[in-house]
């Protein structure tokens, strides 16, 4: 429905501005479109390099403040549109009643999702591996890029991604996700049960290590007590890269024909 307006949220080590070929696309259909970035995100890819204690210590509270802020001054709810941990904040703002609809694409586990697969282990590593890092902004080399997002695509291409997009992310959302169900105040947790909230798609990779199929089928459970649309939709052949490999059309034409499919 035209002019709509999508915001899109990037999820950790990937910019905002990795999001501008679905800004195109969706303009294209007659939303109007946004991609703010996290809390201290520099505006470029070699402004976040250059700078990673901009965004180191943010938790996932700050980052659902910083867009409630920005949701507050549009005209009506927007539809987000949230990847990775991007994906885990749209579903918190949705359940807050802050949004018309909310697409999660492999979005990150939420309190209550209890699968924790060893490629999701591995692929957070860089972090985990040193509990000071919760209060730092964690990089990513090639090599972890690799696995944790380029694993169902050439190596090459993986490659090329990490030098586009790939920045410094705080380690803090991460820690308090690991930390989620033995909180019971945890920032992971959303109103799954709200029934008055707009539809829910959530997104999966089929090859995804860092939030692999097990946890979104958990996530989709964990909705079980709403009757508010709640739908699934599996790409088997794809990483974590979807959003912005060279199959993010096919990601991307999916979500605009279930926004079409709920007249939204």
């Amino acid at each position: 429905m035209a002019n709509e307006h999508v915001i899109f949220i990037h999820g950790l080590w990937l910019h905002a501005t990795s999001w501008a070929p679905w800004q195109s696309l969706f303009q294209e259909a007659g939303y109007r479109t946004s991609a703010p970035g996290w809390p201290g995100e520099p505006d470029t890819v070699a402004g976040a390099r250059a700078n990673p204690d901009s965004v180191a210590d943010h938790g996932i509270d700050d980052v659902v403040a910083h867009y409630t802020e920005i949701i507050g001054k549009l005209d009506a709810k927007p539809i987000l549109v949230g990847h990775s941990f991007g994906g885990m904040i749209a579903q918190k703002l949705l359940g807050q009643d802050l949004a018309a609809a909310a697409v999660a694409i492999d979005a990150a586990q939420i309190k209550g999702v209890l699968p924790l697969p060893l490629s999701a282990l591995r692929a957070t590593f860089p972090v985990f591996k040193n509990p000071a890092n919760r209060h730092r902004a964690v990089s990513l080399t090639a090599e972890q890029f690799r696995y944790g997002f380029g694993n169902a695509i050439p190596e090459q291409e993986s490659g090329e991604l990490f030098e586009q997009w790939a920045i410094p992310a705080p380690g803090k959302p991460l820690f308090e996700a690991a930390a989620a169900n033995f909180d019971p105040h945890s920032p992971a947790k959303v109103d799954t049960a709200n029934e008055l909230r707009g539809p829910l798609l959530l997104m999966m990779g089929g090859r995804d290590h860092t939030v692999p199929e097990a946890v979104t089928r958990a996530t989709l459970k964990q909705y079980r007590h709403s009757d508010a649309v709640t739908d699934i939709l599996e790409f088997a052949d794809r990483g974590h890269s979807l959003t912005v490999d060279h199959g993010w059309r096919e990601v991307a034409d999916a979500t605009l024909a279930w926004l079409k499919q709920h007249s939204l």
